[in-house]
């Protein structure tokens, strides 16, 4: 089905298109991640996705010192110089404060060491991305997942990438921290097929100290979402030295006996992938990722501790010979 003009030339800021995924939703998925954030949460693991705006990603280990990027940069954001006084060697300084991201360094930039991250995409351009794998969503009950980042802080994008799913007949799961109006999420109810709603911390001080949010709006959406009679699965990743906590666990299972419609609850593991990416965009502010992925045994015990009490848990441990 052909999209509305006005619907097709709504546009959004895209930093990734992931086809195949297995991990966001029932099926097999092409998950379209969303620039743009209002958490700041110390473990994430998609630090590319919390600026609105296109950014400028510089791995140093793969700078080879080449010289192209100084050579195109109309602002001198990119510099050589000696490793240290006297050195024949060289090393490569971006200086961000001079950087316009205008991205003709990516473009040189033969080694991958600078990456544009971010691009804006109509409507029409990411449902070419997704349109080709509909045999797959139709044979595996897949579909679209829209990530981010948040969805919600591009709710016009959101809203007309759902529409467009819709009318394509294509299941779309919305993956979201919660934390946008309930008008916002009103908007969603009709059109979001799956919502995979995170629970990022149960207590409220410390859902305050790890986000910089409180999760009071996070639960009352969810509470008026799960009212509606919306599909929901809950999302809750596990950071060690954060939540892997006996009473956050507890949270989780009060929460989710609380909301008996619920389609049920995923313990994720934290993997250390954010903190690199961190370095990469130049964030200077407080990161206290943790270095491990979190303990295998404890989700496993803390899986059959909901599964004991009546909580459907979607990646459960394997069954005890």
């Amino acid at each position: 089905m052909a999209l509305s003009d006005t619907q097709g030339d709504v546009s959004g800021c895209v930093f990734d298109i992931q086809r195949f995924s297995l991990h966001d939703g029932p099926g097999v998925r092409t998950t379209v991640f969303l620039k743009g954030c209002p958490l700041r949460c110390l473990w994430c693991h998609n630090p590319e996705g919390m600026s609105g705006r296109p950014e400028v990603s510089f791995h140093v280990a793969k700078c080879v010192a080449c010289g192209e990027c100084v050579r195109v940069c109309p602002n001198g954001a990119h510099r050589l110089q000696a490793a240290t006084p006297g050195s024949s060697a060289v090393i490569h300084i971006y200086d961000r404060g001079s950087c316009d991201v205008c991205g003709r360094c990516t473009e040189v930039c033969d080694t991958g060491a600078l990456e544009f991250i971010g691009r804006a995409m109509s409507v029409d351009d990411v449902m070419k991305e997704v349109n080709p794998d509909r045999v797959f969503y139709a044979t595996s009950g897949g579909g679209l997942t829209i990530s981010g980042g948040e969805p919600l802080a591009q709710t016009a994008f959101t809203l007309a990438l759902l529409r467009a799913a819709q009318e394509a007949g294509i299941h779309a799961c919305l993956q979201t921290s919660g934390f946008a109006s309930w008008q916002q999420f009103q908007q969603l109810l009709p059109l979001a097929s799956l919502f995979l709603f995170d629970c990022k911390e149960t207590d409220a001080q410390r859902h305050k100290d790890f986000t910089g949010q409180s999760n009071s709006l996070i639960l009352e959406n969810l509470r008026r979402l799960h009212a509606a009679k919306a599909k929901i699965q809950l999302q809750c990743p596990i950071a060690p030295g954060f939540n892997d906590r006996e009473d956050h666990l507890e949270g989780i299972l009060t929460l989710a006996q609380s909301l008996p419609g619920l389609e049920g609850v995923r313990l994720l593991p934290y993997h250390p992938l954010g903190k690199s990416k961190l370095e990469r965009l130049g964030y200077k502010g407080p990161c206290a990722s943790p270095e491990a992925s979190a303990d295998p045994s404890l989700l496993e015990r803390w899986s059959r501790r909901l599964l004991e009490n009546g909580v459907r848990v979607l990646n459960p441990p394997p069954s005890k010979p």
